[in-house]
């Protein structure tokens, strides 16, 4: 079986972010790593390789050539990376970003896709649902155990309840809740081989894909300012002399709580 994993490269989460002036976008020109959530949907995708046989594949769209989170997930023991990387990509939002997965799932010949529910620098939520309809996929989405067996997936579904529990054949995008899974540690002979394992680094001719589809110029959204967010004001602290509630429940009853 042929298993693709979206993997994000980030800006590392514990360097304070920046943002371009101009165009309010993320800089990624600091030390770029892979995204934990999407440590798990890797680890995922290795443990349904081992159980089914075939190759795993990281796809990832970054600027400037970055493969420092390919890096990482090729040293977990993933096979073999695809990066997309291409200036035209600037400004790219959800859904453009789904486009160009689908585009790169359907040249490795995918026939299942993993990825974290959402990524911790963009937090939508919303890229594989989308990659799912782009492919006329099933999406079987936040996952807390996924598991192939007799041809078919299996899947449960966290909810506010419990979970669902899902089945279908493959194909299918299904997302991974973060600690669905223990994430093995890249050893060095891991990090040793990382560094010989194939890597197709790919632009949007090659994708057949055009600049007006993705990026800016096809972005559907667009930021236009940055403000920090309002400093939290200091509560009302109320002295109860005896009469304390009817404090509370005027506050409350001015918030219309009750």
């Amino acid at each position: 079986m042929q298993i693709a994993v979206c993997v994000k490269q980030i800006p590392d989460p514990g360097d304070p972010p920046r943002f371009d002036a101009q165009t309010y976008r993320l800089d990624r020109s600091g030390a770029i790593i892979l995204d934990d959530s999407d440590a798990y949907s890797v680890e995922m995708a290795l443990r349904l390789a081992e159980v089914a046989g075939g190759e795993v594949t990281a796809v990832s769209v970054a600027p400037d050539g970055e493969l420092s989170g390919l890096r990482t997930a090729l040293a977990m023991g993933v096979q073999r990376a695809v990066l997309v990387s291409d200036p035209a990509l600037a400004g790219l939002d959800a859904l453009g970003t789904a486009k160009v997965l689908a585009a790169v799932a359907r040249r490795v010949g995918a026939e299942l896709v993993l990825a974290a529910t959402e990524s911790t620098d963009g937090y939508t939520g919303t890229v594989p649902v989308q990659l799912a309809e782009l492919l006329a996929w099933p999406a079987l989405s936040f996952a807390r155990h996924v598991e192939l067996e007799d041809g078919l997936l299996r899947v449960q579904r966290q909810t506010e309840a419990g979970y669902d529990e899902l089945r279908c054949p493959p194909p299918a995008v299904v997302t991974v809740t973060a600690g669905v899974v223990e994430v093995r540690y890249p050893t060095m002979k891991g990090i040793l081989s990382a560094r010989s394992k194939p890597v197709d680094q790919l632009s949007l001719a090659d994708l057949d894909l055009e600049a007006a589809e993705v990026g800016v110029l096809g972005a559907g959204q667009e930021v236009v300012g940055i403000e920090d967010a309002p400093v939290r004001a200091a509560g009302t602290m109320v002295t109860d002399d005896g009469t304390g509630h009817v404090a509370v429940l005027e506050a409350l009853r001015s918030w219309k709580v009750i």
